[in-house]
Protein backbone atom coordinates (compact mmCIF):
# COMPACT_ATOMS: atom_id res chain seq x y z
CA UNK A 1 0.00 0.00 0.00
CA UNK A 2 0.54 4.04 -0.08
CA UNK A 3 -0.75 7.04 0.76
CA UNK A 4 -1.78 8.03 -3.30
CA UNK A 5 -4.71 6.40 -4.97
CA UNK A 6 -4.42 3.01 -6.02
CA UNK A 7 -3.48 2.54 -9.59
CA UNK A 8 -4.21 -0.81 -11.72
CA UNK A 9 -0.94 -2.37 -10.84
CA UNK A 10 -1.07 -1.30 -7.57
CA UNK A 11 -4.64 -3.17 -7.03
CA UNK A 12 -2.61 -6.45 -8.21
CA UNK A 13 0.13 -5.82 -6.00
CA UNK A 14 0.05 -8.36 -2.48
CA UNK A 15 -0.05 -6.20 0.30
CA UNK A 16 3.07 -7.37 3.01
CA UNK A 17 2.56 -5.94 6.20
CA UNK A 18 5.96 -4.79 8.11
CA UNK A 19 6.32 -6.08 11.92
CA UNK A 20 9.58 -6.38 13.81
CA UNK A 21 11.23 -6.41 10.50
CA UNK A 22 9.28 -9.74 9.40
CA UNK A 23 7.25 -10.02 6.33
CA UNK A 24 3.57 -10.44 7.39
CA UNK A 25 1.00 -10.78 5.40
CA UNK A 26 -2.73 -11.27 5.61
CA UNK A 27 -5.07 -11.54 2.43
CA UNK A 28 -7.70 -9.44 4.09
CA UNK A 29 -5.65 -6.50 3.46
CA UNK A 30 -6.36 -6.64 -0.48
CA UNK A 31 -9.96 -7.15 0.14
CA UNK A 32 -9.94 -3.92 2.40
CA UNK A 33 -7.91 -2.14 -0.89
CA UNK A 34 -10.49 -3.15 -2.85
CA UNK A 35 -13.22 -2.13 -0.93
CA UNK A 36 -11.32 1.52 -0.84
CA UNK A 37 -11.39 1.62 -4.63
CA UNK A 38 -15.37 1.13 -4.78
CA UNK A 39 -17.40 3.68 -6.56
CA UNK A 40 -20.05 2.32 -4.47
CA UNK A 41 -18.42 1.96 -1.56
CA UNK A 42 -20.26 1.38 1.97
CA UNK A 43 -19.16 1.37 5.56
CA UNK A 44 -17.92 -1.51 5.75
CA UNK A 45 -18.20 -4.29 8.66
CA UNK A 46 -15.80 -6.65 9.58
CA UNK A 47 -17.24 -9.39 11.00
CA UNK A 48 -14.63 -12.61 13.31
CA UNK A 49 -14.02 -14.47 16.93
CA UNK A 50 -11.89 -12.35 18.92
CA UNK A 51 -8.09 -12.76 18.67
CA UNK A 52 -8.17 -12.92 14.91
CA UNK A 53 -7.08 -9.77 14.52
CA UNK A 54 -9.38 -7.25 13.43
CA UNK A 55 -8.01 -4.04 15.65
CA UNK A 56 -4.67 -4.91 14.22
CA UNK A 57 -5.79 -5.45 10.49
CA UNK A 58 -7.50 -2.40 11.00
CA UNK A 59 -5.19 -0.03 12.17
CA UNK A 60 -2.28 -1.27 9.72
CA UNK A 61 -4.91 -0.83 6.96
CA UNK A 62 -5.03 2.83 7.85
CA UNK A 63 -1.21 3.39 8.88
CA UNK A 64 -0.35 1.91 4.95
CA UNK A 65 -2.96 3.00 3.24
CA UNK A 66 -4.58 6.81 4.55
CA UNK A 67 -2.79 9.54 5.06
CA UNK A 68 -4.88 9.82 8.90
CA UNK A 69 -6.77 7.03 10.52
CA UNK A 70 -9.25 8.46 13.36
CA UNK A 71 -9.75 5.13 15.90
CA UNK A 72 -12.35 5.43 18.29
CA UNK A 73 -13.16 2.43 21.11
CA UNK A 74 -16.25 2.16 22.31
CA UNK A 75 -14.93 -0.50 25.36
CA UNK A 76 -16.08 1.34 28.21
CA UNK A 77 -16.29 4.75 26.28
CA UNK A 78 -19.57 6.28 28.03
CA UNK A 79 -18.75 9.72 26.43
CA UNK A 80 -18.65 8.09 23.01
CA UNK A 81 -22.14 6.13 24.11
CA UNK A 82 -23.30 9.36 24.67
CA UNK A 83 -22.80 11.25 21.58
CA UNK A 84 -24.53 8.42 19.42
CA UNK A 85 -27.61 7.88 21.51
CA UNK A 86 -28.81 11.99 20.49
CA UNK A 87 -29.44 11.39 17.10
CA UNK A 88 -27.54 10.38 13.92
CA UNK A 89 -26.57 14.17 12.63
CA UNK A 90 -23.35 13.35 10.67
CA UNK A 91 -21.75 16.53 11.00
CA UNK A 92 -22.17 16.82 14.75
CA UNK A 93 -20.69 12.88 14.76
CA UNK A 94 -17.90 13.76 12.97
CA UNK A 95 -17.23 16.64 15.25
CA UNK A 96 -16.50 14.57 18.36
CA UNK A 97 -14.68 12.22 16.16
CA UNK A 98 -12.55 14.43 16.07
CA UNK A 99 -11.58 15.67 19.28
CA UNK A 100 -12.53 11.61 20.68
CA UNK A 101 -9.34 10.43 17.88
CA UNK A 102 -7.27 13.69 18.19
CA UNK A 103 -7.25 13.80 14.32
CA UNK A 104 -9.22 15.78 12.02
CA UNK A 105 -11.11 13.75 9.88
CA UNK A 106 -11.46 14.59 6.03
CA UNK A 107 -12.85 12.61 3.31
CA UNK A 108 -10.95 10.45 1.30
CA UNK A 109 -7.96 10.83 3.19
CA UNK A 110 -8.76 9.51 6.93
CA UNK A 111 -10.07 6.26 7.59
CA UNK A 112 -12.46 6.18 10.59
CA UNK A 113 -12.19 3.59 12.89
CA UNK A 114 -15.17 2.47 15.32
CA UNK A 115 -13.77 -0.81 17.00
CA UNK A 116 -15.59 -2.95 19.65
CA UNK A 117 -19.01 -1.18 18.62
CA UNK A 118 -21.18 -4.02 19.90
CA UNK A 119 -20.97 -1.96 23.00
CA UNK A 120 -22.81 0.86 21.21
CA UNK A 121 -25.58 -0.22 19.41
CA UNK A 122 -26.97 3.20 18.03
CA UNK A 123 -23.34 3.83 16.72
CA UNK A 124 -23.36 0.33 14.49
CA UNK A 125 -27.00 1.51 13.34
CA UNK A 126 -25.31 4.96 12.62
CA UNK A 127 -23.73 3.37 9.80
CA UNK A 128 -26.82 3.60 7.83
CA UNK A 129 -26.73 7.24 8.02
CA UNK A 130 -23.13 7.53 6.71
CA UNK A 131 -23.80 5.28 3.46
CA UNK A 132 -27.24 7.61 2.87
CA UNK A 133 -26.09 11.39 3.97
CA UNK A 134 -22.23 10.97 3.77
CA UNK A 135 -20.66 8.41 1.33
CA UNK A 136 -17.38 10.68 1.32
CA UNK A 137 -16.33 9.47 4.47
CA UNK A 138 -13.94 6.34 4.89
CA UNK A 139 -15.33 4.23 7.65
CA UNK A 140 -14.88 0.42 9.04
CA UNK A 141 -16.69 -1.34 11.76
CA UNK A 142 -15.83 -4.32 14.21
CA UNK A 143 -16.44 -5.74 17.84
CA UNK A 144 -15.91 -9.01 19.53
CA UNK A 145 -19.43 -10.80 19.74
CA UNK A 146 -20.77 -8.61 16.81
CA UNK A 147 -22.81 -11.56 15.65
CA UNK A 148 -24.45 -12.32 18.79
CA UNK A 149 -25.32 -8.32 19.38
CA UNK A 150 -27.22 -8.04 16.00
CA UNK A 151 -29.29 -11.46 16.69
CA UNK A 152 -30.02 -10.01 19.84
CA UNK A 153 -32.07 -7.19 18.52
CA UNK A 154 -29.77 -4.46 17.72
CA UNK A 155 -30.83 -2.20 14.50
CA UNK A 156 -28.47 -3.32 11.97
CA UNK A 157 -28.09 -1.49 8.94
CA UNK A 158 -29.47 -3.77 6.40
CA UNK A 159 -28.77 -3.35 2.63
CA UNK A 160 -26.75 -0.43 4.07
CA UNK A 161 -22.90 -1.73 4.88
CA UNK A 162 -20.43 -4.28 3.38
CA UNK A 163 -19.18 -7.10 5.10
CA UNK A 164 -16.33 -8.73 5.27
CA UNK A 165 -15.18 -11.93 7.57
CA UNK A 166 -11.68 -12.49 9.14
CA UNK A 167 -10.64 -15.87 10.12
CA UNK A 168 -7.41 -17.10 11.74
CA UNK A 169 -4.45 -16.90 9.72
CA UNK A 170 -4.59 -20.12 6.89
CA UNK A 171 -1.66 -22.40 5.85
CA UNK A 172 -0.30 -19.97 3.71
CA UNK A 173 -0.87 -17.14 5.47
CA UNK A 174 0.86 -19.03 7.82
CA UNK A 175 4.04 -20.23 5.75
CA UNK A 176 4.46 -16.22 4.93
CA UNK A 177 4.67 -15.41 8.67
CA UNK A 178 7.66 -18.28 8.63
CA UNK A 179 9.12 -16.62 6.46
CA UNK A 180 9.11 -19.05 3.92
CA UNK A 181 7.83 -16.84 1.42
CA UNK A 182 8.65 -18.70 -1.93
CA UNK A 183 6.69 -21.90 -0.40
CA UNK A 184 3.86 -19.85 -0.08
CA UNK A 185 3.97 -18.32 -3.27
CA UNK A 186 5.07 -21.68 -5.05
CA UNK A 187 1.25 -22.96 -3.90
CA UNK A 188 -0.12 -19.96 -6.12
CA UNK A 189 1.41 -21.69 -8.77
CA UNK A 190 -0.91 -24.92 -8.96
CA UNK A 191 1.92 -26.26 -10.74
CA UNK A 192 2.31 -29.18 -8.88
CA UNK A 193 5.84 -30.42 -10.70
CA UNK A 194 7.41 -27.80 -8.54
CA UNK A 195 5.37 -28.34 -5.54
CA UNK A 196 5.87 -32.05 -4.99
CA UNK A 197 9.58 -31.54 -5.33
CA UNK A 198 9.46 -29.80 -1.77
CA UNK A 199 6.50 -32.12 -0.01
CA UNK A 200 8.69 -32.81 2.88
CA UNK A 201 9.00 -28.97 4.09
CA UNK A 202 5.05 -28.64 3.08
CA UNK A 203 4.60 -31.37 5.49
CA UNK A 204 7.20 -29.99 8.18
CA UNK A 205 5.58 -26.74 8.39
CA UNK A 206 2.01 -28.39 8.13
CA UNK A 207 2.49 -30.74 11.28
CA UNK A 208 3.69 -27.52 13.32
CA UNK A 209 0.60 -25.67 11.57
CA UNK A 210 -1.45 -27.92 12.87
CA UNK A 211 -0.39 -27.40 16.58
CA UNK A 212 0.11 -23.86 16.45
CA UNK A 213 -3.01 -23.11 14.28
CA UNK A 214 -3.74 -19.63 13.07
CA UNK A 215 -4.54 -17.05 15.81
CA UNK A 216 -2.24 -14.00 15.33
CA UNK A 217 -0.82 -14.03 19.29
CA UNK A 218 0.49 -17.68 18.89
CA UNK A 219 1.97 -17.02 15.26
CA UNK A 220 3.56 -14.48 16.39
CA UNK A 221 5.00 -16.33 19.44
CA UNK A 222 6.11 -19.24 17.51
CA UNK A 223 7.85 -17.36 14.61
CA UNK A 224 10.02 -15.61 17.18
CA UNK A 225 10.82 -18.49 19.49
CA UNK A 226 10.06 -21.52 17.81
CA UNK A 227 8.67 -22.61 21.67
CA UNK A 228 5.88 -25.15 21.83
CA UNK A 229 5.41 -24.64 25.51
CA UNK A 230 4.98 -21.09 24.83
CA UNK A 231 2.24 -21.74 21.95
CA UNK A 232 0.32 -23.98 24.63
CA UNK A 233 0.05 -21.26 26.88
CA UNK A 234 -1.35 -18.93 24.41
CA UNK A 235 -4.06 -21.12 23.06
CA UNK A 236 -4.90 -22.23 26.84
CA UNK A 237 -5.23 -18.28 27.58
CA UNK A 238 -7.10 -17.43 24.75
CA UNK A 239 -9.57 -20.74 25.35
CA UNK A 240 -10.11 -19.22 28.72
CA UNK A 241 -11.14 -15.31 27.31
CA UNK A 242 -13.18 -17.16 25.19
CA UNK A 243 -15.13 -19.39 28.14
CA UNK A 244 -15.14 -16.28 30.36
CA UNK A 245 -17.04 -14.72 27.44
CA UNK A 246 -19.84 -17.64 27.84
CA UNK A 247 -20.48 -15.90 31.53
CA UNK A 248 -20.56 -12.40 30.69
CA UNK A 249 -22.72 -12.28 27.60
CA UNK A 250 -25.48 -15.15 28.19
CA UNK A 251 -28.41 -16.01 30.43
CA UNK A 252 -27.25 -18.44 33.31
CA UNK A 253 -29.92 -20.59 32.46
CA UNK A 254 -28.31 -21.49 29.10
CA UNK A 255 -24.25 -21.24 30.31
CA UNK A 256 -24.48 -24.72 31.35
CA UNK A 257 -25.54 -25.83 27.94
CA UNK A 258 -22.88 -24.08 25.62
CA UNK A 259 -19.96 -24.83 28.13
CA UNK A 260 -21.27 -28.92 27.77
CA UNK A 261 -21.51 -27.80 23.48
CA UNK A 262 -17.84 -26.43 23.36
CA UNK A 263 -16.15 -28.93 25.53
CA UNK A 264 -17.97 -31.83 23.77
CA UNK A 265 -16.36 -30.96 20.08
CA UNK A 266 -13.43 -32.78 20.76
CA UNK A 267 -15.09 -35.97 21.37
CA UNK A 268 -17.53 -35.67 18.98
CA UNK A 269 -14.77 -34.99 15.95
CA UNK A 270 -13.06 -37.72 17.19
CA UNK A 271 -15.79 -39.96 16.36
CA UNK A 272 -15.94 -42.71 13.19
CA UNK A 273 -19.04 -40.56 12.32
CA UNK A 274 -18.69 -37.22 13.14
CA UNK A 275 -22.46 -36.36 13.08
CA UNK A 276 -23.28 -34.03 15.98
CA UNK A 277 -25.08 -36.29 18.72
CA UNK A 278 -26.82 -34.87 21.69
CA UNK A 279 -26.86 -37.86 23.02
CA UNK A 280 -23.31 -38.02 23.89
CA UNK A 281 -22.99 -34.48 25.55
CA UNK A 282 -26.17 -35.28 28.05
CA UNK A 283 -28.12 -38.52 28.40
CA UNK A 284 -31.67 -38.20 26.87
CA UNK A 285 -30.78 -34.47 25.63
CA UNK A 286 -32.34 -33.37 22.70
CA UNK A 287 -31.44 -30.96 19.94
CA UNK A 288 -34.25 -28.30 20.94
CA UNK A 289 -32.22 -28.26 23.87
CA UNK A 290 -28.82 -26.48 23.09
CA UNK A 291 -30.52 -24.57 19.80
CA UNK A 292 -29.55 -21.48 21.51
CA UNK A 293 -26.38 -22.58 23.04
CA UNK A 294 -25.21 -23.45 19.54
CA UNK A 295 -26.30 -20.54 17.83
CA UNK A 296 -24.22 -18.57 20.35
CA UNK A 297 -21.17 -20.18 19.55
CA UNK A 298 -21.87 -20.00 15.95
CA UNK A 299 -22.62 -16.22 16.19
CA UNK A 300 -19.70 -15.72 18.24
CA UNK A 301 -17.59 -17.06 14.86
CA UNK A 302 -16.40 -19.75 17.63
CA UNK A 303 -17.57 -22.54 16.04
CA UNK A 304 -18.58 -23.52 12.33
CA UNK A 305 -21.70 -25.97 11.43
CA UNK A 306 -21.45 -27.76 8.18
CA UNK A 307 -24.66 -29.07 7.36
CA UNK A 308 -25.74 -32.16 5.78
CA UNK A 309 -27.08 -33.16 2.40
CA UNK A 310 -29.06 -35.74 1.74
CA UNK A 311 -29.33 -35.83 -1.61
CA UNK A 312 -25.97 -34.31 -3.53
CA UNK A 313 -28.01 -31.83 -5.99
CA UNK A 314 -27.74 -28.33 -7.47
CA UNK A 315 -28.45 -25.91 -5.43
CA UNK A 316 -26.84 -27.88 -2.83
CA UNK A 317 -28.40 -25.28 -0.10
CA UNK A 318 -31.76 -26.36 -0.95
CA UNK A 319 -31.23 -30.12 0.08
CA UNK A 320 -29.32 -29.36 3.25
CA UNK A 321 -30.89 -30.76 6.75
CA UNK A 322 -31.04 -28.38 9.11
CA UNK A 323 -31.29 -31.30 11.83
CA UNK A 324 -28.06 -32.99 11.18
CA UNK A 325 -24.69 -31.50 11.33
CA UNK A 326 -20.94 -31.47 12.42
CA UNK A 327 -19.22 -28.87 14.21
CA UNK A 328 -15.77 -27.95 14.19
CA UNK A 329 -14.08 -24.93 15.77
CA UNK A 330 -12.49 -21.72 14.39
CA UNK A 331 -8.90 -22.79 14.38
CA UNK A 332 -7.40 -26.78 14.34
CA UNK A 333 -4.47 -25.36 17.22
CA UNK A 334 -7.19 -24.28 18.96
CA UNK A 335 -8.74 -27.64 19.03
CA UNK A 336 -5.55 -29.63 20.03
CA UNK A 337 -5.22 -27.34 23.18
CA UNK A 338 -8.89 -27.90 24.02
CA UNK A 339 -8.33 -31.53 23.41
CA UNK A 340 -4.94 -31.15 25.46
CA UNK A 341 -3.03 -32.95 22.80
CA UNK A 342 0.33 -32.90 23.29
CA UNK A 343 3.10 -31.53 20.70
CA UNK A 344 4.74 -35.04 20.65
CA UNK A 345 2.13 -36.59 19.01
CA UNK A 346 1.67 -34.42 16.03
CA UNK A 347 5.12 -33.59 15.46
CA UNK A 348 6.57 -37.44 15.69
CA UNK A 349 6.13 -40.12 13.48
CA UNK A 350 6.20 -40.49 9.38
CA UNK A 351 2.76 -39.62 9.34
CA UNK A 352 1.22 -35.95 10.65
CA UNK A 353 -0.04 -37.69 13.70
CA UNK A 354 -0.51 -40.73 15.20
CA UNK A 355 -3.81 -40.25 17.45
CA UNK A 356 -6.84 -37.62 16.69
CA UNK A 357 -5.63 -37.74 13.44
CA UNK A 358 -8.88 -37.80 11.69
CA UNK A 359 -10.64 -34.72 13.96
CA UNK A 360 -7.07 -32.93 13.81
CA UNK A 361 -7.20 -33.29 9.80
CA UNK A 362 -10.44 -33.16 9.27
CA UNK A 363 -10.49 -29.98 11.03
CA UNK A 364 -7.26 -28.20 9.17
CA UNK A 365 -9.37 -29.15 5.55
CA UNK A 366 -12.68 -27.36 6.62
CA UNK A 367 -10.52 -24.53 8.02
CA UNK A 368 -8.72 -23.85 4.79
CA UNK A 369 -12.22 -24.66 2.55
CA UNK A 370 -13.70 -21.61 4.80
CA UNK A 371 -10.58 -19.28 4.48
CA UNK A 372 -8.86 -19.73 1.84
CA UNK A 373 -11.43 -20.79 -1.17
CA UNK A 374 -14.76 -19.58 -2.66
CA UNK A 375 -16.90 -22.93 -1.48
CA UNK A 376 -19.25 -23.63 1.29
CA UNK A 377 -18.69 -26.86 2.33
CA UNK A 378 -21.55 -29.50 3.18
CA UNK A 379 -21.27 -33.35 3.90
CA UNK A 380 -23.35 -36.03 2.77
CA UNK A 381 -25.08 -39.01 4.38
CA UNK A 382 -28.10 -40.22 5.50
CA UNK A 383 -29.49 -42.14 8.65
CA UNK A 384 -29.55 -45.21 6.68
CA UNK A 385 -26.37 -44.50 4.20
CA UNK A 386 -23.63 -47.33 4.85
CA UNK A 387 -21.23 -44.68 4.27
CA UNK A 388 -20.41 -40.50 4.55
CA UNK A 389 -18.61 -38.18 2.21
CA UNK A 390 -16.49 -36.09 4.47
CA UNK A 391 -17.39 -32.85 2.49
CA UNK A 392 -19.22 -32.15 -0.38
CA UNK A 393 -18.65 -28.18 -2.49
CA UNK A 394 -20.54 -26.71 -5.33
CA UNK A 395 -18.26 -26.06 -8.33
CA UNK A 396 -20.46 -23.70 -10.63
CA UNK A 397 -22.94 -26.33 -12.00
CA UNK A 398 -20.99 -29.24 -10.85
CA UNK A 399 -21.08 -31.48 -7.12
CA UNK A 400 -17.90 -32.08 -6.04
CA UNK A 401 -17.42 -34.63 -3.23
CA UNK A 402 -14.17 -34.53 -1.04
CA UNK A 403 -12.63 -37.55 0.88
CA UNK A 404 -9.78 -36.44 3.71
CA UNK A 405 -7.45 -38.67 4.62
CA UNK A 406 -5.07 -38.29 7.45
CA UNK A 407 -2.23 -40.33 6.00
CA UNK A 408 0.29 -41.85 2.87
CA UNK A 409 -1.81 -45.13 3.28
CA UNK A 410 -5.22 -44.52 2.17
CA UNK A 411 -8.32 -46.32 0.59
CA UNK A 412 -10.67 -44.23 -1.06
CA UNK A 413 -13.60 -46.82 -0.33
CA UNK A 414 -16.30 -44.22 0.64
CA UNK A 415 -15.35 -41.86 -2.11
CA UNK A 416 -15.57 -44.65 -4.33
CA UNK A 417 -19.09 -45.60 -2.82
CA UNK A 418 -20.20 -42.25 -3.53
CA UNK A 419 -18.89 -41.72 -7.34
CA UNK A 420 -20.18 -45.29 -8.15
CA UNK A 421 -23.67 -43.89 -6.98
CA UNK A 422 -23.70 -40.58 -7.80
CA UNK A 423 -21.09 -40.24 -10.91
CA UNK A 424 -19.92 -36.57 -10.22
CA UNK A 425 -17.50 -35.37 -12.89
CA UNK A 426 -14.40 -35.63 -10.82
CA UNK A 427 -13.73 -36.56 -6.81
CA UNK A 428 -11.27 -35.53 -4.84
CA UNK A 429 -9.24 -36.85 -1.99
CA UNK A 430 -6.59 -34.72 0.54
CA UNK A 431 -4.14 -36.54 1.68
CA UNK A 432 -0.20 -36.59 2.60
CA UNK A 433 0.57 -37.85 -1.01
CA UNK A 434 1.53 -35.82 -3.10
CA UNK A 435 -0.77 -34.58 -6.56
CA UNK A 436 -2.17 -37.63 -8.74
CA UNK A 437 -4.66 -37.33 -11.53
CA UNK A 438 -6.47 -41.17 -11.36
CA UNK A 439 -9.33 -39.87 -14.00
CA UNK A 440 -12.34 -40.34 -11.57
CA UNK A 441 -10.47 -38.99 -8.65
CA UNK A 442 -7.54 -36.23 -8.27
CA UNK A 443 -5.52 -36.60 -5.20
CA UNK A 444 -4.54 -33.05 -4.10
CA UNK A 445 -1.87 -32.70 -0.90
CA UNK A 446 -3.36 -31.49 2.07
CA UNK A 447 -0.87 -28.63 2.19
CA UNK A 448 -2.22 -27.49 -1.24
CA UNK A 449 -6.03 -27.10 -0.13
CA UNK A 450 -6.00 -23.57 -1.74
CA UNK A 451 -5.72 -25.21 -4.90
CA UNK A 452 -8.92 -26.77 -4.98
Amino acid sequence: CDRRAASDVYKRQIYYLRKDGVTMLRFAMDNLLQWKEKKNRKPLIIMGARQVGKTWLMKEFGKNCYEKTAYISFYNNQRMNAVFENDFDIERIIMNLNIESGVTITPGNTLIILDEVQNTPKALESLKYFCEEAPEYHIIAAGSLLGVAIHEGVSYPVGKVDLLDLYPLNFREFLYAMEEKKLADALKTKDFSIIDNFSDKYLFWLKNYYYTGGMPAVVDAFRLDKDYTEVRQIQSDILRQYEGDFGKHIESKVLPRIRMVWNSIPMQLAKENKKFFFGQIKKGARSSEFEIAIQWLIDCGLIYKVNRVNEPHIPLKAYQSMNAYKLFMLDVGLLGALSELPATSILEGNDIFMEFKGALTEQYVLQQLISDTPYTPYYYGTEKATFEQDFLIQKEDAIIPIEVKAETNIRSQSLKAYYDKFHPEKAVRFSTLKYMDQEWMVNIPLYAVCNL
